[in-house]
């Protein structure tokens, strides 16, 4: 076996990947960077930055910046998991996200800002929110309780906390079947399947509260709910918000987390659109395969999307951290990465051109 060195790595390969990642929290500084280009530059369109990011820039450097099939060797995956500097490039996503909302909320009761560029922030803050229910997906899977306790915290600005129910313990069960709300059927747009998947995840959600409680002998009416205190988290910052700012918050406190909901159940909708498991002679469901997820090897949506596109490894090894998980040849791939994806699913007709 060869040494480790420092890090607990094998010398004999290097993630070349790894002081990539942090470029990932531009997404969260987006805020502060369209403040000061709006500061520099004038131009009130600025401050919608976020999608600027998402909609424009990220396609067009995934274009150029091209696909990456690299995965770490097998001797590697054990230390590469423990290695707490990727950990770290998603924890810093947490207080960057927070420092922007309440710079936002400043912006909105105190800055010179008219209702469009008022509107334009809350964009670009919604944009922040939805790449942040993919951090909180990341930390909602790891065993160390801190995480999962993180992971609330971060969907709490967008009020889905039963998102940390639902996905972890009804989707990862019932991906690629009639039964998952979460998994898009063929034909199906999104405008569709949005409404679908919000009400059936959040009844989903409540269900498996309520089983899990009643096996401890508990009632579902208890903070010891995950819904329940997912929403006090939710609660306690709007209403601190609102509280230091004023009502004139709230309506842009909505519009952020609306766009940040639709923005990750758009990637939800591709990620498994069209894709079931076949039932078996028992009635039971074949055993969730690389086939199952739709996978994009896109360098650039990838880093900033802590590997979400390796979805099909992802679900094969749902606690597998984001820096190790590996593509997998048999996977079905997109024929872009989901930056340009999920813009395509909001227009259905080009959806079914590009699918």
């Amino acid at each position: 076996m060869p040494d480790k060195d420092a890090a607990g790595a094998s010398p004999t390969w290097r993630d070349p990947k790894r002081y990539l990642w942090p470029l990932g929290l531009t997404i969260p500084l987006s805020p502060f960077l369209a403040w000061g280009l709006v500061s520099l530059l004038g131009p009130g369109a600025f401050w919608a930055l976020g999608l600027m990011i998402m909609g424009i820039a990220l396609p067009l450097v995934d274009k150029f910046a091209g696909v990456d099939r690299s995965n770490p060797p097998d001797e590697a995956l054990a230390a590469l998991d423990k290695d707490k500097y990727y950990r770290w490039c998603v924890y810093l996503f947490l207080p960057l996200q927070y420092a922007g909302l309440v710079a936002a909320c400043y912006l909105w009761a105190h800055g010179p800002l008219g209702t469009p560029e008022r509107i334009g922030l809350a964009v670009t803050v919604g944009v922040v929110g939805g790449v942040g229910i993919n951090a909180a997906h990341e930390l909602g899977h790891k065993r160390e309780n801190v995480e999962r306790w993180l992971s609330k915290v971060t969907l709490a600005q967008t009020l889905y906390g039963h998102f940390y129910v639902e996905h972890n313990h009804g989707h990862h069960l019932r991906v690629a079947t009639p039964e998952d709300p979460a998994s898009a059927k063929f034909g199906e747009s999104f405008w569709k399947f949005l409404p679908r998947t919000m009400i059936h995840g959040l009844h989903s959600a409540w269900d498996l509260e309520t089983r899990r409680l009643a096996r401890s002998g508990s009632s579902p009416w208890t903070l010891r709910n995950n819904l329940f205190n997912a929403a006090a988290m939710s609660i306690v910052l709007f209403g601190a918000l609102i509280a230091v700012f004023g009502w004139i918050v709230l309506p842009y406190l909505l519009i952020q987390a609306a766009i940040a909901i639709v923005l990750y159940e758009a990637a939800n909708y591709l990620e498994h659109y069209g894709l079931m498991r076949t039932r078996r002679p028992d009635g039971r469901y074949a055993k969730p395969s690389h086939r199952d997820s739709w996978n994009s090897d896109h360098l650039w949506s990838n880093l900033f999307l802590y590997h979400l596109q390796r979805h099909s490894d992802h679900h094969a090894n749902p606690v597998r951290r984001y820096q190790a998980l590996r593509t997998v040849d048999e996977s079905p791939q997109l024929p872009a990465g989901y930056a340009v994806m999920i813009f395509c699913s909001m227009v259905p007709p080009l959806w079914r051109k590009v699918m």
